[in-house]
């Protein structure tokens, strides 16, 4: 298997890059347009990705990226050598919008449709969290990398997240109704994954509808903390699909501790 730890270093410093071309707008007084699916975009969600995808270019010149942005406006990217990368350059736009600080920088690296490396970087509350197979870490405050790990279910019950501005409450209630339920928190963005991974919750469904883009920076630091992200069924989520929409997910800290939670 690839050794991809060298990747990291660079990976978080262009996340952080593309996170101050970000933070750069938020205190300006930006203007909000809509696209095509009715979806908010902001400059930064622009400068962000003009970041990221020269980083990219210079740090793998010979993987593809597939971007939010991008995509929406209509580039084609060729998949068929199996590596590839999903980024989100401002996750949480709506949060962004609202001023809540609850946004983040992914990228995610895919090979053969499995997520193996991914950075998430929320820039208000500078939290970095980054993976590849074997190494998974949380920087907080610019402190230095830490490792980080999914926990087991405490016994007091489930700490469940769930999406601050894309929810389904009825579908929602009912998957958590099986699960001794300690609390639910509510939080934009893809740092919800990262939360798993860090140990600081446990359950996240999510109905609502997700990109591929959306999940994949998460998926890779689940997976390396001990975590995974599922279909609402169990199977495997996989990447690379036509249009690159996910279907319903759950992430989950320890998928089979929690299977024997359940009420």
């Amino acid at each position: 298997m690839t050794d991809f730890t060298a990747l990291l270093p660079p990976l978080r410093r262009l996340a952080r890059e593309a996170g101050a071309a970000v933070l750069e707008v938020y205190r300006s007084d930006f203007a909000v347009e809509a696209k095509a699916d009715a979806s908010p975009v902001t400059e930064a969600d622009l400068r962000s990705e003009q970041v990221i995808l020269a980083g990219l270019e210079r740090l793998t010149p010979d993987i593809p990226v597939v971007s939010e942005e991008a995509a929406a406006a209509g580039k084609v990217v060729d998949l068929a050598g199996g590596r590839f990368w999903l980024v989100d350059p401002l996750d949480g736009t709506k949060e962004f919008v609202k001023r809540n600080g609850e946004f983040t920088v992914n990228m995610g690296l895919i090979v053969d449709g499995k997520p193996l490396v991914g950075v998430i970087f929320a820039p208000v509350p500078d939290r970095l969290f980054a993976a590849c197979p074997g190494l998974v870490t949380a920087e907080d405050g610019g402190a230095p990398p830490r490792p980080i790990a999914c926990r087991k279910p405490p016994a007091g019950g489930l700490v469940v997240l769930s999406s601050r501005s894309h929810r389904d409450p009825g579908r929602f209630d009912s998957f958590i109704g099986d699960f001794p339920v300690a609390e639910i928190r509510h939080s934009g963005s893809s740092l919800k994954f990262a939360l798993i991974a860090a140990g600081e919750g446990d359950l996240y469904p999510r109905f609502g509808r997700t990109m591929e883009w959306d999940t994949a920076a998460g998926h890779a630091i689940l997976r390396a903390a001990g975590g995974d992200i599922t279909l609402a069924d169990g199977s495997p989520l996989t990447y690379g699909k036509p249009g690159f929409e996910n279907p319903p997910i759950v992430a989950w800290g320890t998928p089979t501790p929690l299977e024997s939670a359940r009420k």
